[in-house]
């Protein structure tokens, strides 16, 4: 299954910085392919990441946006808005809309099915929180969240979704999980996805480790079978270092 890795660069880059960063990337493009490969600007250097991006196979991704399709919701981004750039992808649920902004599972929810109906590929995050890990909530945590995101979805939408295991308390903190405890997890959300949108959708789908991942630690993730990428936050900041991680798993697939 081939591996799929975005960068996620968060409330981080101009638009200048954008193109910058993806004029570089785009020169090591050599060393990582075979690798599906996302960068996820924020929304003021869309237009400038895709012209950098033209004519690379590197692909673009949004970091949220609105259920509405149009209208009086000051702030916020339509799907379509996003598509007029070329957007393939949009980060959905990830713990910062989570656990910062208030976003429950039934916001999420209603953004996952308008992505799906805007041709978008959802990356739909889940993760649980240290005290949920400490109180041994983990499965159920993750259970749920996929649940209130999945249930009742046509099996034939959910062809082609992305699920990043992100544990809270490893973002950002430089405390990645362990490589068994985020294979665990990719096997308990391909599970649970089969039971929720049939067999098929639950073994096609590409689950992602996200949590302090870099070059040095990706390949021990992406080496077991479950894992089929990351969610990179600060490895994915600078061209080097993201092509760096991108470059070693990409030497792991071909192991």
């Amino acid at each position: 299954m081939k591996l799929i890795i975005a960068a996620n660069w968060k409330m981080h880059k101009t638009a200048a910085e954008a193109a910058s960063f993806c004029n570089q990337l785009i020169l090591q493009e050599k060393k990582f392919t075979g690798v599906e490969v996302l960068v996820c600007p924020p929304f003021t250097a869309l237009a400038a990441t895709a012209a950098a991006l033209e004519g690379s196979a590197v692909k673009l991704g949004a970091q949220n946006m609105s259920w509405e399709e149009k209208g009086a919701y000051t702030g916020e981004i339509a799907p379509r808005m996003l598509k007029e750039f070329g957007v393939s992808h949009v980060i959905l649920g990830h713990s910062e809309r989570r656990h910062i902004f208030g976003e429950d599972d039934t916001v999420i929810r209603k953004k996952l099915e308008r992505a799906l109906q805007e041709g978008l590929t959802p990356i739909l995050c889940i993760g649980e929180t240290e005290a949920e890990r400490s109180a041994g909530k983990t499965e159920s945590v993750l259970e749920r969240q996929l649940r209130a995101a999945l249930e009742g979805l046509a099996p034939e939408s959910a062809g082609g979704l992305v699920v990043a295991y992100e544990p809270v308390w490893a973002i950002g903190t430089g405390q990645a999980a362990s490589p068994d405890d985020a294979a665990a997890a990719a096997a308990l959300a391909r599970a649970v996805v089969g039971k929720l949108c049939g067999p098929e959708a639950g073994s096609t789908l590409r689950v992602q480790y996200g949590g302090s991942v870099n070059a040095d630690n990706i390949g021990s993730f992406v080496s077991l079978d479950p894992v089929n990428g990351a969610l990179v936050g600060g490895a994915g900041l600078e061209p080097d270092s993201f092509a760096a991680l991108l470059a070693a798993a990409a030497e792991t697939a071909e192991r």
